[in-house]
């Protein structure tokens, strides 16, 4: 079947590249990619995301997002014809990142680069693509100054910024009365992430009327948070913040929990795999999120129940974004009929839209390469009321409404530096 400008449009493969290949369950097309594939170069892409430090276990779900939808956009057909080869390292730190990162583009014949959590490791790994004018998509980093000051032509964003996760939980914490007037002790991650999110929290607390009257920066290594714990109760605030990454959140929140202070907790960043880890009782208050398995739409359903078919288990949000991103990087190589990584700049700066499993379309914007798209705030349930660890939390409407503009929680080009 051919489209007005007589390109192949390949139904079943436009339905993995965009829903998820939920229609594949079985049949003669799961094995037509054995034959096509026989002569054909495979499109290999260099996937680095942290597999071990405080990072690790989220990098774990990254790397079974992103092979789930290689394996459904290969069983389809792939992408032009050719099967997809997604090569997935440990990027460990940033040096060790831009190391792999490099050896990935020159000696490995990748076509481009996909992954990272951590916004320091991104960095890198930008600097990379961009000396050698290569694709990177950036799925998991959430720094405001990778779309800001350290933005370039080369590299694009899918996940929230730290922006978009304050302005998720503010808007719920505004609700509730728990911001004007309020003095608020916040706990903050020291590398890049922490410090960005932070500016982030800072500005909302000026422009609502709280009090930051006590900010810790903490190691990534930190394990034991007693001598924090003490000053928080020395303090005596209203509401304790944090701003902390990966299994940071999990070890703070269970010694907070036996410490048994009475300051309200909510958070500016929170990743479901490490709010799975708390454990009933000791997680407690308001938190942002991407995505989450609960999300009632129709794709993101069926996304669910083949991520559990796979692996057995639920999908965490890391899961969910590499998952969607390298469906948007198929559609990209489809629609332009190519790898480049010129074209496929151009591609993504163009306003194409992309199905992300929820409700409304993203696209990226083509000013600072920030995907455009929905966030949630979550609660978490009383201790008792979850049927399980998995079900600890209950996701919020989507933010922003869907009679406002997607772009209204992100920053402006005025408050960002971005300049590509």
């Amino acid at each position: 079947m051919t489209d007005s400008k007589g390109k192949s449009s390949g139904i079943s493969r436009r339905s993995a590249l965009q829903l998820g290949a939920g229609g594949l369950a079985a049949g003669s097309m799961l094995s037509m990619p054995s034959l096509v594939y026989g002569q054909t170069e495979a499109i290999k892409i260099g996937h680095l995301t942290p597999m071990t430090g405080f990072l690790g276990s989220l990098g774990e779900w990254a790397v079974k997002g992103i092979q789930l939808a290689a394996e459904e956009i290969n069983a389809a057909g792939g992408v032009m014809g050719r099967p997809l080869d997604v090569s997935s390292e440990d990027s460990i730190n940033p040096d060790t990142a831009a190391t792999k990162a490099q050896r990935m583009l020159e000696r490995d014949g990748n076509a481009f680069l996909m992954g990272e959590i951590s916004s320091a490791s991104a960095l890198a790994i930008s600097q990379v693509a961009a000396r050698n004018k290569r694709l990177f998509m950036a799925l998991g980093p959430r720094s405001d100054t990778l779309r800001g000051k350290s933005c370039n032509r080369y590299m694009f964003c899918t996940d929230i910024p730290n922006t978009v996760m304050v302005n998720a939980v503010g808007s719920a914490l505004l609700r509730e009365g728990m911001v004007e007037g309020k003095k608020f002790v916040t706990l903050t991650a020291d590398y890049v992430f922490g410090h960005d999110l932070l500016t982030a929290a800072k500005a909302f607390f000026d422009r609502n009327g709280a009090t930051l009257v006590q900010d810790d920066l903490v190691a990534t290594d930190v394990t034991d948070f007693s001598p924090y714990l003490i000053k928080i109760r020395q303090a005596q605030p209203d509401v304790v913040c944090l701003n902390l990454a990966g299994n940071q959140v999990t070890n703070f929140v269970k010694q907070y929990s036996e410490y048994g202070l009475p300051f309200p907790t909510v958070g500016f960043n929170l990743n479901t795999a490490d709010a799975w880890a708390a454990g009933d009782g000791n997680l407690t208050g308001t938190w942002p999120t991407v995505w989450y398995h609960t999300l009632d739409n129709p794709d993101s359903k069926g996304f669910v129940e083949r991520f559990q078919a796979k692996y057995g288990e639920l999908p965490e949000n890391h899961a969910w974004i590499e998952y969607i991103a390298l469906k948007i990087a198929a559609q990209a190589m489809e629609e332009t009929g190519s790898t480049d990584s010129e074209k496929l700049v151009d591609y993504f700066e163009s306003g194409a839209k992309f199905n992300i499993l929820k409700d409304r379309e993203a696209y990226f914007r083509s000013w600072d390469h920030q995907l455009i798209q929905e966030a949630y705030p979550f609660t978490v349930k009383a201790p008792g009321e979850a049927a399980d660890q998995f079900d600890i939390l209950r996701l919020g409407e989507a933010v922003p409404g869907a009679e406002q503009d997607l772009e209204v929680i992100y920053p402006t080009s005025d408050q960002n530096p971005c300049k590509l």
